[in-house]
């Protein structure tokens, strides 16, 4: 992780009719960082990644994205960026080398460039045997792990991962953590939303979201002290409650 801030944001905001979503998120992210955005389902986090990325309009509020300003620069965003949703986001009717020889050349790698890191990424992920079968064929587990690999396939500065581990089991989740270590020890910088507590002890810093509101930014150990908890799951509850509280 170096000082250099490739995501800054100054209170983002992101309203559908009076229900405002994202309210007034300021934060910075560092090249190299590991940052985990986390909060409940519902919190505001899918929604304030899509403004991040350029595929949503953010109704006020100011944001640069690997130095590219999110109002006019959405394209530039798009090239240093990589993205994985929550929703499995590879074409599941292709088979997996067909997937990694379509998003790389959507990348803009050359024919070179890709033969080398499909090659790679193949024996990285153990997946040689099953390269020509459709994806629609793996466990979610490899699936998801492939997903990641292609996202950061071009090696972007920043990847987004919205929710990359829902619905795997727990061995699988710490494997596609080793991926993402992997990933920022290159200086890939990792934006991370989820809703599992025990993830945010694998960040650097991360934010927790109440109801659209970031209501704490911080290293995780820094956090569990400020609020005396054994757990983030602890100082999630307790921000959840002293949010409840002032709506009171």
């Amino acid at each position: 992780m170096t000082n250099e801030v490739v995501i800054k944001t100054d209170k983002l905001t992101k309203r559908f009719g009076d229900f405002t979503a994202v309210d007034e998120v300021t934060f910075e992210v560092y090249a190299g960082e590991i940052f985990g955005f986390l909060g409940a389902n519902g919190a505001g986090k899918t929604t304030a990644m899509k403004m991040l990325c350029g595929l949503s309009m953010p109704t006020s509020g100011t944001a640069t994205i690997a130095g590219y300003d999110i109002y006019m620069q959405t394209e530039a965003i798009k090239k240093n960026i990589g993205y994985m949703s929550q929703k499995f986001s590879l074409y599941e009717d292709l088979t997996v080398m067909e997937n990694i020889n379509f998003f790389g050349g959507i990348y803009g790698l050359s024919d070179k460039q890709l033969k080398i890191k499909s090659q790679e990424l193949i024996e990285m992920l153990g997946l040689k045997s099953q390269a020509k079968k459709v994806v629609a064929s793996l466990p979610l587990g490899w699936k998801q792990k492939l997903a990641f690999s292609v996202a950061v396939l071009h090696e972007p500065k920043i990847v987004f991962l919205d929710e990359p581990t829902g619905g795997v089991d727990p061995v699988t989740r710490r494997q596609f953590w080793d991926l993402i270590y992997s990933a920022a020890g290159r200086g890939i910088t990792i934006f991370v939303t989820t809703h599992y507590m025990d993830e945010a002890e694998y960040c650097n810093r991360i934010s927790m979201m109440v109801d659209g509101v970031i209501k704490a930014l911080d290293t995780p150990a820094n956090l569990q002290q400020h609020y005396s908890a054994t757990s983030m799951d602890d100082v999630f509850y307790a921000l959840a409650r002293g949010a409840k509280r002032k709506s009171d």
